[in-house]
This record gives structure tokens, sequence and C-alpha cells, in this order.
């Protein structure tokens, strides 16, 4: 017989918990510091990248503790992390700029969303290497 290798009850709670809270931290943050429609949404983007570093942090410490419950994985990672940074916030400022003749600051933007995105990504990564190394965690 074998075993079933879905998400159990707790993984989508945590995910739906996890969900919220990003989503009410990215609003809270939209509205401490607003982005007026035609300008650099500095927010998004600040969100999305410090996203990106913390989301590859822990995903680089979880792969080194691997004992870490998947329910927990699963609430912080797509759930309060994917909804705290999303594609479609980028989209929509991208969408905002075009429509306000903006077409050179929505492709820098687009540009630095990525650069920017991944290269927090790759310092994420080495900070959990760097900590799971001093901790001791297995890679």
């Amino acid at each position: 017989m074998k075993t079933s290798t879905r998400p159990g009850w707790r993984a989508w709670a945590a995910v739906a918990v996890g969900a919220l809270v990003g989503t009410e931290l990215r609003y809270g943050l939209g509205l401490l510091f607003p982005e007026a429609i035609g300008t650099v949404p500095w927010t998004t983007l600040s969100i999305n990248v410090s996203g990106s570093f913390i989301l590859a942090a822990l995903t680089t410490l979880w792969m080194a503790n691997p004992t870490t419950a998947f329910w927990l994985r699963a609430g912080i990672g797509p759930g309060l992390l994917g909804s705290f940074t999303t594609f479609s916030a980028v989209v929509f400022s991208v969408d905002q700029q075009a429509r306000s003749g903006q077409h050179m600051t929505w492709l820098i933007y687009l540009g630095l969303s990525l650069v920017l995105g991944l290269g927090a990504a790759a310092a994420g990564w080495k900070a959990g290497k760097a900590l799971s190394d001093r901790t001791g965690g297995a890679s």
C-alpha cells in the first residue's frame, strides 16, 4: 500500500494563515509608503527584493535541516512570502507606468526587479548557507 504524499490539513491551513499575514503585511507597507501612479513603485520593489532574500535564506536553512515541519515551511514559504511578494504587483505597476506613457521607466523597473530579485536570492542563499554552516546544519 502506498502512502499519500499529498499535503495534510495542517499544511493547507498554514498556507492560508500565512497568505493572510503576508497580504496584510504588504497592504500595511503600501499604506505606510504609498506609491503614486506614474512613479517608480519603490515599495513594491523593496517588498519583492526583501522577500526574495528571506525566502532564499529560509529555503537554504530548511534544506540543511530537513526536519523542519512541512506545514511550517508551507505556511512561511508559499503562504506568507508567496503572498507578500507577488508578481501581480509588478505587473500592475508596469501597467500603470505604461498607461501613463512612461515606457522607459517600466522597462527599467522590470530590469531592476529581475536583477535585484536574483541578487537578493543569491545573497539570501549565501546568508542561509553561512548560518547553516555556523550552526552545524548539514548541507
